[in-house]
């Protein structure tokens, strides 16, 4: 396997949003066509349910350039065409593209706002209070809501994206 330049020209306009266009020549702008089908599809089955989707990853709020394909395997980072299905392949979501696919699709959108963000506006906080009164473990309890919410962690690299049916409020945690 290997990555090669596309036999054909790409339509930059359909794909790539205006600030990604002037790129320099050599950039490297990652996008996926077919997720605006999924987010067509989901967007279809909330409208008629006044129903959410909630979205949960690691990605970027808007789009931009950079190569976010990695692969793991045994705790470590690996090439990611270096022996298929040995090693676990993964991508940076692009959150500025589901937004635009959402909104295009007629649905209400909130966020994408980060984990942290998310986890504190729910009652991170008072959740925590009340595991420890319940006798949790302080050590291990502050540890897991660090993980969880803390910019230097999870908190920033993970968004936070709620789609939503139209005519419905805001949902919790995505309020202002």
């Amino acid at each position: 396997l290997d990555f090669t330049l596309s036999e054909a020209p790409v339509p930059a306009h359909r794909l790539f949003p205006a600030h990604i266009v002037e790129a320099p020549e050599g950039s490297v702008f990652e996008t996926c066509a077919p997720a605006a089908d999924v987010i067509d599809e989901i967007c279809a089955r909330l409208a008629p349910y006044k129903g959410r989707a909630l979205i949960i990853d690691y990605g970027h709020a808007r789009s931009g350039l950079g190569d976010s394909l990695q692969a793991v395997r045994g705790h470590h980072y690996w090439p990611p065409l270096k022996a298929p299905g040995h090693a676990d392949i993964t991508a940076h979501v692009d959150f500025e593209a589901l937004v635009r696919a959402a909104m295009t699709s007629g649905a209400l959108v909130y966020g994408p706002t980060s984990q942290g963000d998310l986890l504190e506006r729910l009652g991170l906080n008072a959740r925590a209070e009340a595991l420890l009164r319940a006798g949790a473990d302080r050590a291990s309890l502050a540890a897991a809501s660090k993980r969880l919410a803390a910019d230097t962690e999870m908190g920033a690299i993970f968004k936070a994206l709620c789609l939503s049916s139209p005519d419905m409020p805001p949902p919790p945690g995505f309020e202002g």
